[in-house]
């Protein structure tokens, strides 16, 4: 009991469905991240793109507008070029219609421009904060840190259009806390999704391999219902899916129904070999006790005990080949599932060595084959099933001594009819003749040696072989049995044989 309970523990720590929806969770969680950082990257990339793109042109803008100037910068040049727009020209009037737009741009909250002359003093700022220039060469967009801002930084010489000389120097910063704002937003959005998503998806994991899974619980459960009882009859519940699953529940049930089958006929054979034996067993005994006793010294005695404990031992050797052969009988898919036999030359085969057999007998058979045709079936067995049904022919027959036998074929299946003409069933008879160790008049079956097993070995075997059997009969008007099996379609395997 320790090692099963061990066992469970252990089963429902590995649980497959705790796996599944870890694995399912996990394979969510992978792709999402790698999603996530990949929208994350492609945003913030388009965004600072996007921010230095702005910086670089409202710099190059201002630039252009003091380049408006033919002679060093100073506070009253740098605010009448950038803000008041004189139309010194056709050149200028049309700088001045874009006023409006760069002017607002110049009121950027994020956006500070810093002008400076020849000596680097400051003369113009937009910014709150005075703030030396850094360098006199051009310097490209470059994020520096200002106090506890981050932000693009941009240097450009100014020079004059008219003269070409250099007259100042603009200098610019552009801040980037809105985009540090959005970004850590971003993160944070995507963070929270990404937790969120790997949630919903190891519930969802869960809750739906429970259900993918619970075929297979069942079979577990079922396991474990019979390994607790043996003797258990419990089947699988079959799904209402059409999927693997399914077919594993259908296929096990299949291999239980066989199992059981099995234990069914190893117990159904100890019981009717030791039903059957007792009797053969207990007229011996007798023999031997009263041998022991005083038979001995009659020779008279001594000879009919001997002749009875062999006829006997005979009846029990005959009774426990049967038994094996039927026991053999219904393990066929086992050992001979793929037999083929052909039909014509076995039926001839046994009808000529009954003619040998039983002279008295007139045997006829009716061919309506036009050329030999293959059967599924093993040679050994069908031959078998000849011999019993023509054997209980010739038992039966007490005045005609006539069996005939016919024989057709269709599509799918071989024909088979063996008729007698002799004592004839009742319908209780025909009933239950396919049975155990039935026989129809016991003490003439006795007679005879049959122990009632022959035509339980015939439906067995035709039942393997997917085949069938049915009796027709009549009270002192003759039996006729039919034997239907299939045919082989395979022609070249056929042929080959």
């Amino acid at each position: 009991m320790k090692r099963k309970n061990t066992g469970e523990k252990e089963l429902k720590k590995t649980s497959l469905t705790i796996k599944w929806a870890f694995a399912s969770s996990f394979f969510i969680f992978v792709v999402f991240t790698v999603f996530a950082i990949i929208t994350y990257k492609t945003a913030v990339n388009l965004i600072i793109e996007r921010e230095q793109e702005e910086a670089q042109q409202t710099t190059y803008e201002a630039v252009s507008h003091l380049a408006n100037a033919n002679q060093p910068l100073d506070k009253e040049l740098s605010y009448k070029n950038l803000i008041e727009f004189p139309d010194l020209n056709q050149e200028l009037v049309e700088g001045a219609q874009e006023g409006p737009t760069f002017v607002s741009e110049l009121g950027q909250s994020n956006l500070s421009l810093y002008v400076y002359n020849l000596e680097e003093k400051l003369v113009f700022r937009t910014g709150e904060q005075e703030v030396d220039l850094r360098s006199q060469e051009a310097q490209q967009p470059e994020i520096i840190t200002s106090g506890d801002v981050a932000g693009y930084l941009l240097i450009q010489p100014v020079y004059s259009k008219e003269t070409r000389e250099k007259i100042g120097y603009a200098q610019a910063f552009y801040d980037l806390s809105s985009f540090y704002d959005i970004r850590n937003r971003l993160l944070l959005v995507l963070v929270v999704l990404e937790v969120l998503s790997l949630l919903i998806s190891s519930l969802l994991g869960y809750f739906l391999s429970r259900y993918l899974l619970r075929p297979l619980k069942t079979l577990r459960n079922t396991m474990v219902s019979i390994q607790k009882d043996p003797q258990s009859t419990i089947l699988a519940p079959k799904p209402k899916s059409r999927d693997e699953l399914a077919d594993l529940t259908n296929l096990f049930n299949d291999m239980l129904a066989r199992m059981r089958s099995y234990i069914e006929q190893q117990e159904q054979f100890v019981e009717d070999v030791s039903h059957e034996l007792r009797t053969p067993v207990a007229v011996i005994e007798g023999h031997l006790n009263m041998l022991q006793r005083w038979g001995k010294d009659d020779p008279k005695i001594l000879e009919e005990s001997i002749e009875a404990s062999i006829q006997e031992i005979t009846r029990m050797k005959t009774l426990v080949q049967e038994m094996l052969d039927l026991s053999r009988a219904e393990q066929v898919d086992i050992y001979y599932k793929n037999e083929v036999t052909p039909a014509k030359e076995v039926i001839y085969q046994v009808f000529n060595n009954f003619k040998m057999l039983y002279p008295e007998f007139k045997f006829t058979v009716d061919d309506d084959l036009k050329k030999e045709v293959m059967i599924a079936i093993y040679r050994d067995h069908f031959e078998q099933i000849l011999i019993i049904i023509m054997d209980n022919a010739v038992k039966y027959s007490t005045e005609r001594k006539e069996v005939h036998l016919s024989v057709s074929n269709n599509k799918r299946e071989l024909e088979l009819a063996i008729q007698d003409f002799g004592e004839g069933m009742t319908q209780e008879n025909m009933d239950k003749v396919f049975h155990r160790f039935y026989r129809v008049d016991k003490a003439r079956a006795r007679d005879k040696g049959g122990n009632g097993l022959g035509l339980s070995i015939v439906q067995k075997l035709l039942d393997s072989y997917n085949g069938q059997i049915m009796v027709e009969s009549s009270l002192e008007q003759g039996t006729i049995f039919r034997v239907d099996l299939p045919l082989v379609v395979n022609e070249e395997k056929s042929n080959e044989l």
